[in-house]
């Protein structure tokens, strides 16, 4: 399988499991991880997503080889039918998405990484925006996240220079959530996403869904939305238990329904 998958304490992991080309997708893999993204959307087991690599790597981006073999899918159908759909799924589940890099994340890979909702990396793995390197332009979303997290002027010198950054680079430019040090990085990760997914799932959920709309919306349109959702959320179990819970002066038992 080029996907591993568990579920632990309400936190779905998928492992990308192609260690051997630095987990560098090809067509089954894509495949495979937009199922599992389906699969834990639907299982509500399922409160917090972790995506990772197995190995050195988190990813590489595409498998060049594949790309390059005359029997293989063209960079048309890679982009339309590979990448995009798992930006869209990482994007629309309501549900917290974890890059938990763990290597390097280059081309398509680091930019599945910033479409995660919060992305934890180590010490030493590395972003590289390599596309350039090979005269194509940024996929995966690139071109419309890493603008929005760093600001068109840096994005854009890494995009053009393909230069490889730190996590920790990253991380004093605001471009991921924390860089963490290597000896602590699992840990870290297990804490973190065991602690997002004993939180009340759906405003969680909800809360994704107003930033991602708040790219696209006026003011108006977004306190509109605002009190939209803040209805919805106002009618959850969570809801009602957060409050008791405060009331009572007890610590909250959430159910993500």
């Amino acid at each position: 399988m080029e996907l591993n998958i568990s579920l632990t304490n309400g936190v779905c992991t998928l492992t990308l499991n192609r260690p051997t080309v630095f987990n560098s997708f090809n067509r089954e893999m894509a495949m495979q991880l937009q199922r599992a993204l389906d699969d834990a959307e639907k299982n509500d087991d399922v409160r917090a997503i972790v995506l990772t690599g197995e190995g050195k790597a988190f990813c590489a981006g595409q498998d060049l080889a594949e790309a390059m073999d005359p029997e293989g899918p063209e960079l048309q159908t890679i982009v339309r039918d590979h990448y995009n759909p798992i930006i869209e799924r990482i994007r629309n589940i309501e549900k917290p998405v974890i890059a938990a890099v763990n290597g390097v994340a280059a081309g398509a890979g680091a930019n599945i990484a910033l479409a995660c909702d919060i992305t934890i990396a180590k010490k030493s793995a590395s972003f590289i925006q390599a596309f350039s390197k090979i005269g194509l332009i940024p996929d995966s979303g690139g071109t419309f996240f890493l603008p929005r997290i760093i600001g068109s002027q840096k994005a854009l010198a890494l995009m053009m220079t393909g230069d490889k950054i730190s996590a920790e680079q990253a991380d004093q430019m605001n471009m991921i959530y924390k860089a963490v040090d290597d000896d602590q990085f699992e840990s870290e990760v297990r804490n973190f996403a065991e602690t997002i997914a004993a939180m009340p799932t759906r405003g969680l959920g909800l809360t994704k869904k107003a930033v991602n709309q708040s790219f696209n919306n006026d003011l108006t349109k977004q306190l509109a939305l605002e009190e939209e959702l803040q209805t919805e959320a106002g009618m959850t179990y969570d809801f009602r238990e957060g409050v008791n819970a405060f009331l009572e002066k007890r610590k909250p038992v959430f159910k993500g329904e």
